[in-house]
């Protein structure tokens, strides 16, 4: 005979391991998604089974998967529930973060709200590196955020840089990047400086044209309360109440992250990005961001987040090409041999 027994206030009951039913029949359509939608993503992912029936959803497959679908819908219901619109990139998201750790509460992650962005959208972080990541942003004045490409860590940097700046809280943004060509050869570019060094910058004010609108985020840099620079125009200043953002840090030399590092004045705060594996600096030269790490790992006030392919928040296919790039990484031999040929 199958147990019965009833989730937190009677919202969703369980009946046996593989049927759950909910109550509220908009919520229940919400959770389904457009066309099932978020119901097929969870059966793709966990190869398993899952038939609406009436309010409830009936799951079938291996134990371990069943009980894991199960913990996402309720979890996902829950949000529903606060108010926090579901899209099928939540479910992929609240997949990877349940399935690595069984205990993760998505209402600590999803909810925690740091910007509306200028097309009204919501920026939360999506994983719990992410969270780990906006956490140490609001604690410590120093925070590294290292890890692959498309992890949030510069767009998430951003995002709260905007949200303080629009608090308050500091007086001005400071985005910088050193520029170092990344493998091609740009050669000669007209124009003044400005214009040279503005194809460096420009994933820059990418993410600050999605945080404000356009016309905003000009008179903003007009007036220098948000400037977007090359990190040579770091040296010699002192940068007093102020959020800055150092990104492609893995391409600043060790010089060139002790200078950084030591502008630092009253009243601000560092954030630092980068991906120690994609190192564009000439043959033979060090990077700052891997000397820091070793420098600066027990230094108390700064903090280290690290991002794995786990926490990629773009195409599901770009974690996919991260894990194929690290495992031919650890087989040297392999390349060697190409080299050779």
């Amino acid at each position: 005979m199958k147990d019965e027994k009833k989730q937190i206030a009677g919202v969703v009951t369980e009946v046996g391991v593989n049927f759950l039913e909910f109550h509220d029949p908009r919520l229940f359509r919400d959770l389904l998604g457009q066309h099932d939608q978020h119901v097929k993503i969870l059966q793709q992912t966990l190869q398993l089974k899952i038939r609406v029936r009436g309010s409830g959803l009936e799951i079938e497959g291996d134990p371990l998967q069943v009980e894991l679908a199960s913990q996402i819908l309720r979890q996902l219901y829950g949000l529903l529930e606060k108010g926090y619109p579901v899209y099928a990139s939540d479910v992929d998201y609240a997949i990877r973060i349940l399935s690595g750790d069984s205990r993760a509460r998505l209402q600590d992650i999803f909810l925690d709200t740091i910007y509306i962005s200028a097309h009204k959208r919501t920026i939360t972080p999506k994983s719990i590196a992410q969270k780990a990541y906006i956490d140490a942003i609001r604690r410590y004045d120093i925070v590294f955020g290292i890890g692959p490409a498309g992890t949030g860590k510069t767009y998430l940097a951003m995002a709260m840089a905007v949200s303080e700046l629009m608090k308050n809280n500091y007086v001005r943004i400071i985005l910088t990047r050193p520029a170092v060509e990344a493998g091609e050869k740009l050669g000669f570019l007209p124009g003044d400086l400005a214009e040279k060094v503005n194809p460096y910058l420009r994933p820059l004010y990418d993410a600050l044209h999605d945080m404000v609108d356009f016309d905003r985020a000009r008179k903003l840099v007009e007036r220098g309360t948000i400037e977007v620079a090359p990190l040579a125009f770091m040296r010699g200043r002192t940068l007093n109440d102020s959020f800055v953002i150092l990104d492609e840090a893995q391409n600043t030399t060790p010089e060139q992250m002790k200078m950084f590092l030591t502008r630092l004045g009253y009243g601000s705060k560092a954030v630092i990005t980068g991906d120690a594996t994609q190192i564009d600096l000439p043959a033979g030269k060090l990077s700052g961001l891997k000397e820091a790490s070793r420098i600066l790992k027990g230094v108390h006030g700064i903090r280290f987040v690290t991002f794995t392919e786990k926490d990629v928040a773009r195409h599901h296919l770009v974690q996919e090409i991260i894990s194929a790039y690290e495992r031919d990484e650890n087989q040297p031999g392999i390349r060697d041999t190409q080299e050779k040929n």
